[in-house]
């Protein structure tokens, strides 16, 4: 079973690619929550558990991060995009 790591850094339009951000500047939400991501992620299709006192290394506070299991038919750079996308619906 492949579990991939999501932070909430990834995914947040406030940081730059070399603080973390991984999808392109369009893609991203300003300060995405670890509970809009697992959301998000749900509705890809794919199990979320949350994991709330992880702190990112390039981080100073804790903001949690979501671990997405059963993803095996999915590269992390296409499963960023696709939450992205849902993080950007759930905003709206």
């Amino acid at each position: 079973m492949v579990e991939n790591v999501i932070w909430p850094a990834a995914l947040d339009a406030t940081r730059t690619r070399n603080e973390g951000r991984r999808v392109a500047e369009d893609l991203a939400v300003p300060e995405p929550t670890v509970e809009e991501i697992a959301k998000s992620v749900q509705q890809v299709g794919y199990d979320a558990r949350i994991e709330r006192e992880k702190t990112y290394p390039r981080e100073y506070e804790p903001r949690g991060r979501v671990v997405v299991t059963n993803a095996d038919d999915a590269s992390k750079s296409d499963l960023l995009g696709a939450v992205a996308a849902y993080l950007q619906v759930l905003r709206d």
